[in-house]
């Protein structure tokens, strides 16, 4: 067997012995970068950036009669809070979703967020 084989027999064996955790969040990155999108662990708060990853949980937080939806993508390196202001619902912002984000970077409470992001919801491939 060439070095091809070798690389397949190894990729298997990693599959059939890797935690799935592990696997989506490596999965989570490759689509990630073949989308242009940052690693969330490499993002600066002040940045613009876009980053790709999955809905993890979604909440409506009345604050002060002023709604906020909030919603946590993972991309498989670390979570980022998107957060909408004024918004009780967004239609397909929902767990489980692969989502696309942009805006400016910032730091709440020492999690990174995302305000009021542009975003792209992404079709399951």
């Amino acid at each position: 067997m060439g070095s091809t084989g070798g690389g397949y027999w190894r990729r298997l064996v990693r599959r059939l012995t890797s935690d799935v955790n592990e696997l989506d969040a490596a999965d989570l990155s490759r689509k990630a970068e073949a989308v242009g999108a940052m690693k969330a662990c490499d993002c600066q708060s002040g940045e613009e950036v876009t980053v790709l990853g999955r809905v993890r949980s979604v909440e409506l937080c009345p604050r002060n009669a002023a709604a906020t939806l909030e919603a946590e993508l993972y991309d498989g390196t670390e979570g980022v809070m998107l957060v909408w202001l004024g918004r009780r619902k967004i239609a397909g912002i929902e767990p489980g979703r692969t989502i696309k984000a942009r805006g400016r970077m910032a730091v709440r409470e020492g999690r990174k967020v995302l305000y009021n992001p542009y975003y792209e919801l992404q079709t399951t491939s």
